[in-house]
C-alpha cells in the first residue's frame, strides 16, 4: 500500500457516506468500485432532501403560496449552482433533464432534426456511449445526414491525426465523450472545440463522467453543447443538465410538449416560453435539482482539484497492483491520459464469472459492454470487468481488490 498527500482527509469523507461502511452477505465489508455507473450520496445531499419533503415540498413556479415560493427559490439557486459549477454565462444556459441520455436526446430532436440536411455529417467517436451514438444514428436517418468516426490509437486514445481529413465544411456536428466511460480516456476537449469551431461545426460533449471529477468550463473554451448526469455527481437519480449556448435554446424545437414550457395555447396553435422552461415541459424534478445543488456544493468544499489529485493517484496505485496480477489485461491509455476507470479483463475469466467472484469478496465493480458494443468488438472483446474509483475510496480497497482477482484466478486454477 502506498501513501497519499496528507491534506486530503479520505476517512473523514468516507464518514459522509455511511452505506460504505456496511458489512455484506458472508460478513465482508463493502469495496464499491462501481462510481461510474453511479456514485453513493453524502449524508449533506440526502439531509437536503429530507428537508425539502419534510418542511417545503410544493409544485414550483405557479403557486402563490409561501411553500411554492420557497421550493421555487431553492430549484432556482440549484440551476444557479450549476451555472457556476460548469462556467456558464447564465443561468437561463441550464436546463433541466431526468439525465444525460434525455439531455443528448434533447439536442439530437430540437437541433439536429431541425437544422440538418442530406449530405450534412455529424462526427462521432468509436468509445462513445450508446447515448451518444444512438440519437446520433436516428437523426440522421430522419435528415438524411451521415456519421463519421474519428478513429483510435492502439491504446485507446482518438487518432488526432485524421482530423483534417474529418472535419470538412459538410461537418455541422461534433459530438464526443470527454471522458470514456470504459479506457477512462480523458479526450482533449478544449483542441477538438477549436478544430470544429474552425469548419464551423457545433460541438456536443457528453460530460457525464468527466464533470464530477475535472474542472469544467463550457466558456473556455466555447462549448455548444454539454450534458450530465446528477447521480455520478453525489446527487440523486432522476436529475440531468443539458447545458446549451442561449441562441441554440432559442433556435431550438422543444423536445417535449405540455405545460410550463408554453407561453400562451390555442386551439390551432401555441407559442414556447423562454430557455429553460422552454425544454421543461410538465413537472420539473425539483427535489432531484435541489439534490443536485447539494452535491455540488459538497464536492466545491473539498475542492475538485483535490479530488482530481487524490483519484489520479488512486487510479495509479489500482494500475500498479493490478499489472502484477498474472493474465491481466488493463484496456486504454496510461494513467497520465485517463481518469480513475479501470477495464479490464483476466485470462481464463470471463469478466461476468470474474464479477460475481469479487462480489463474494464484498468487491462491487461493474462487467459486460458498459453500453458501448462498437467499441468492444473494436477491441475484439465481448465483455470487461470494470472497476471505478472516487475520493471516498481507499488504496486499502485497491488492494482488496487486487487480492480478489487473484483469488478468483485460483478458483479457476489458473497459474
Amino acid at each position: 500500500m502506498t501513501t497519499t498527500s496528507s491534506d486530503f482527509d479520505v476517512e473523514a469523507i468516507r464518514r459522509d457516506f455511511p452505506i460504505l461502511h456496511q458489512r455484506l452477505m458472508g460478513d465482508v465489508p463493502l469495496v464499491y468500485l462501481d462510481t461510474a455507473a453511479t456514485a453513493h450520496k453524502p449524508r449533506s445531499v440526502v439531509a437536503k432532501i429530507q428537508e425539502c419533503l419534510e418542511q417545503y415540498n410544493s409544485n414550483v413556479h405557479r403557486g402563490i403560496h409561501q411553500l411554492g415560493d420557497r421550493m421555487t427559490t431553492e430549484l432556482e439557486a440549484a440551476r444557479e449552482k450549476v451555472q457556476h459549477f460548469i462556467g456558464a454565462g447564465s443561468s437561463d444556459e441550464i436546463v433541466f433533464t431526468s439525465g444525460t441520455t434525455m439531455s443528448l436526446n434533447m439536442v439530437a430532436h430540437g437541433w439536429a432534426r431541425k437544422f440538418l440536411t442530406a449530405g450534412d455529417e455529424i462526427l462521432l467517436t468509436p468509445m462513445e456511449h450508446h447515448a451518444n451514438l444512438v440519437p446520433w444514428q436516428l437523426a440522421a436517418a430522419a435528415t438524411g445526414a451521415s456519421l463519421k468516426y474519428i478513429p483510435l490509437t492502439d491504446d485507446g486514445r482518438l487518432d488526432l491525426s485524421t482530423l483534417d481529413q474529418l472535419l470538412t465544411p459538410r461537418t455541422k456536428l461534433l459530438a464526443v465523450t470527454a471522458m470514456s466511460n470504459v479506457l477512462g480516456t480523458i479526450n482533449p476537449i478544449a483542441e477538438l472545440a477549436e478544430r470544429a469551431q474552425a469548419v464551423g461545426a457545433l460541438i456536443c460533449v457528453d460530460a457525464a463522467q468527466s464533470v464530477p471529477h475535472l474542472t469544467t468550463n463550457v466558456r473556455s473554451p466555447r462549448i455548444d453543447f454539454l450534458a450530465f448526469s446528477g447521480h455520478k455527481l453525489y446527487g440523486p437519480t432522476g436529475i440531468g443538465v443539458l447545458y446549451a449556448r442561449r441562441q441554440l435554446l432559442e433556435a431550438m424545437d422543444p423536445f417535449l410538449a405540455g405545460g410550463h414550457m408554453i407561453r400562451e395555447v390555442f386551439l390551432d396553435s401555441s407559442t414556447w416560453a423562454d430557455p429553460p422552461a422552454k425544454f421543461e415541459a410538465g413537472t420539473c424534478p425539483f427535489i432531484e435539482a435541489v439534490g443536485l445543488g447539494a452535491a455540488i456544493d459538497y464536492v466545491q468544499h473539498i475542492g475538485l482539484s483535490k479530488i482530481c489529485q487524490y483519484e489520479h493517484q488512486l487510479s495509479a496505485y489500482a494500475h500498479q497492483q493490478l499489472a502484477q496480477v498474472p493474465g491481466v489485461t488493463i484496456h486504454g491509455p496510461s494513467v497520465e491520459n485517463k481518469g480513475a476507470i479501470l477495464s479490464f479483463t483476466v485470462d481464463g475469466v470471463h469478466p461476468h464469472d470474474l464479477s460475481d467472484l469479487l462480489d463474494r469478496r464484498g468487491v462491487a465493480i461493474r462487467a459486460g459492454h458498459h453500453c458501448t458494443m462498437p467499441l468492444h468488438e473494436l477491441l475484439n472483446l465481448t465483455a470487461t470487468a470494470r472497476a471505478s474509483l472516487a475520493f471516498y475510496n481507499t488504496m486499502e480497497e485497491v488492494d482488496a481488490l487486487a487480492e480478489a482477482v487473484r483469488a478468483a484466478r485460483q478458483v479457476f486454477r489458473l497459474k
